[in-house]
């Protein structure tokens, strides 16, 4: 069996080359989703890890109840997106906008230092709080490589499956 038509690799120029490929093939819509769906269920344990690291937030002592946690939770998700400006698989924490006015709730928790500004009613007008210190970085930081080889090989996966079905001779 010879390679593919195409060079593979774990990065961008690689992804797009799959993408080219599997948009030539009859059923490249249904292709496509496939990959990004075993994508997607490669970066889902460190999806998880992200959101048991947020879960993990001291409550006691910062004021931050569990609606801010669970709130930042439920917006961590694995994205892939194939074509366009940007292709790529990652775990990202979306916007909460509806969460006290607190859209960058999940940034400003996961900041190294000085934590973020809210009101204190009854009291002195301004606080500063303190989150759990980048609690989304450390979920990553052991495995990335791991995660890294999981899309690789989902994106192997597909490309073998292109390979099988170039008539040989």
């Amino acid at each position: 069996m010879t390679g593919p038509p195409f060079e593979l690799s774990c990065t961008h120029e690689g992804l797009d080359a799959l993408v080219r490929a599997i948009r030539r093939e009859a059923d490249g819509k249904a292709l496509r989703k496939e990959l990004a769906k075993n994508m997607r269920d490669a970066l889902k344990p460190g999806a998880v890890m992200a959101k048991s690291g947020i879960m993990a937030m001291p409550s006691a002592g910062t004021g931050v109840g569990p609606g801010l946690r669970s709130s930042i939770a439920k917006k961590i998700r694995p994205e892939v997106k194939l074509g366009g400006r940007w292709s790529g698989a990652r775990v990202k924490a979306f916007k909460t906008p509806a969460l006290r006015r607190f859209p960058n709730a999940a940034k400003r928790t996961n900041r190294r230092s000085g934590g973020w500004r809210t009101l204190t009613y009854g009291r002195e007008p301004w606080r500063t709080q303190e989150g759990k210190r980048q609690w989304f970085d450390r979920a990553f930081e052991n495995d990335a490589d791991l995660y890294r080889q999981a899309v690789h090989e989902a994106m192997e996966a597909m490309a073998a499956r292109l390979i099988s079905r170039i008539p040989s001779g």
